[in-house]
């Protein structure tokens, strides 16, 4: 197992015995060696004019759409709050993917075909999407936390694409990441009044600007962060995570005990994009019979 220099008060995750981080070896079918080598080192890098803006205005209208129902939903809850998502701080269109036919089709991009081969290997599935509006009404810091220190996957390391749809800057709150923590695997998390977090002002954090239609590419080890929405308008990101094929849901014990393992295979929105190195066209969504 890799030793890495944790920052003061960080633990690893009690389900977090045996870690080690893989490179990414190549050949690479869409980024270059200097993104590599950031992924590998620093857990992180900026993929620009990933998307042009039809793409990015025909996402934005159906997640608007779902954004006013969750926010109306957020009004009839005491304080405009459930969990994490509260209205006028940050919203959350959970499995848009089930919900919009738009958001289903984005997620078989070629694009994240392309990743999905170069950063995770030749079979890969859709693990989670959601939009993520945060608004200015309310401008708070969402905490330090890693994607696997909120459910414990294993293998711990997917991939997650923070896709700006409006340009994320630091003054709307784009995302914060802190290069290189990533090779030491999940660490454990604490309930925060804002979410689940690992880290308290850690040291060499770096903003990750990114305009629109570009991607924050990150690990699911990354510990990563985003400031108050100061700018007066509504920052807007669509999330998207691809894991391997039989990648594994664990409820892990304090004790480190893993059980419960479920896969995340759901077939309606945890859909194959690449089987054996080759893309594959995203499956429609069934229509339960009742």
């Amino acid at each position: 197992m890799s030793v890495i220099a944790l920052p003061e008060g960080a633990r690893l995750h009690p389900g977090n015995d045996s870690f080690e981080w893989v490179d990414a070896p190549g050949p690479y079918q869409r980024i270059d060696a200097e993104q590599a080598r950031s992924w590998s080192e620093d857990g992180y890098f900026l993929l620009r004019d990933a998307f042009g803006p039809a793409d990015i205005e025909a996402l934005i209208s159906d997640l608007d759409a779902l954004d006013e129902r969750v926010t109306a939903f957020l009004k009839t809850q005491p304080g405009g709050k459930l969990m994490i998502a509260e209205d006028g701080n940050i919203t959350f269109m959970t499995h848009a993917v089930l919900q919009s036919a738009v958001a289903r089709a984005f997620c078989g991009q070629r694009v994240f075909q392309d990743l999905g081969h170069d950063l995770i290997g030749p079979d890969v599935r859709l693990y989670w999407d959601q939009g993520v509006y945060k608004k200015p009404e309310k401008p708070t810091e969402f905490p330090w936390h890693q994607d696997n220190g909120y459910t414990f996957v294993e293998p711990q390391q997917y991939l997650t694409c923070w896709v700006a749809l409006n340009d994320a800057t630091v003054s709307n709150g784009c995302p914060w990441v802190v290069p290189g923590l990533h090779r030491a695997g999940t660490l454990e998390h604490w309930p925060a009044e804002a979410g689940f977090q690992c880290l308290e002002d850690p040291d060499g954090a770096v903003p990750v600007e990114a305009p629109a239609g570009s991607i924050v590419v990150f690990s699911s080890l990354t510990p990563h962060a985003t400031g108050p929405n100061t700018s007066g308008a509504v920052r807007k990101a669509y999330i998207v995570q691809f894991a391997p094929d039989e990648a594994a849901i664990l409820q892990v014990k304090p004790d480190g005990t893993k059980q419960g393992e479920a896969l995340a295979n759901d077939p309606d929105r945890q859909f194959p994009i690449l089987v054996g190195g080759e893309p594959v066209a995203v499956p429609p969504r069934r229509i339960k019979q009742r």
